[in-house]
């Protein structure tokens, strides 16, 4: 069956980076465009990043551009989300996504939380 798992969360400080990456089985990876999204407590979850299959055409949430780079690496079928220049409202729990066959899968997530 389809699984993703999330890791590489945890604090950072104002500024700092973190890379997450999302492992995926069950599905032929390369095929399926993947995505980035996050909660924040008592917000809805919203998108972040997506990147196609075959062509990695890449979208990102205004909030990110230019500080996230989403990225994908099929041999290992693994999709990342680089996050560099990270500030406090980047705090949520950010969950890898992929919509296969029609129907949308998720990860369990990762807290990812910036503070000093």
């Amino acid at each position: 069956q389809v699984r993703l798992v999330e890791s590489g969360g945890g604090l950072v400080q104002p500024g700092g980076s973190l890379r997450l990456s999302c492992a995926a089985s069950g599905f032929f990876f390369s095929s399926y465009d993947m995505s980035w999204y996050r909660q924040a407590p008592g917000k809805e979850r919203e998108f972040v990043a997506s990147i196609a299959s075959g062509d990695g055409v890449t979208k990102y949430a205004d909030s990110v551009k230019g500080r996230f780079t989403i990225f994908r690496v099929d041999a290992s079928y693994t999709v990342y989300l680089q996050m560099n220049a990270l500030k406090p409202e980047d705090t949520a729990r950010y969950f890898c996504q992929a919509n296969v066959m029609g129907r949308r899968y998720w990860g369990q997530g990762t807290q990812v939380t910036v503070s000093s």
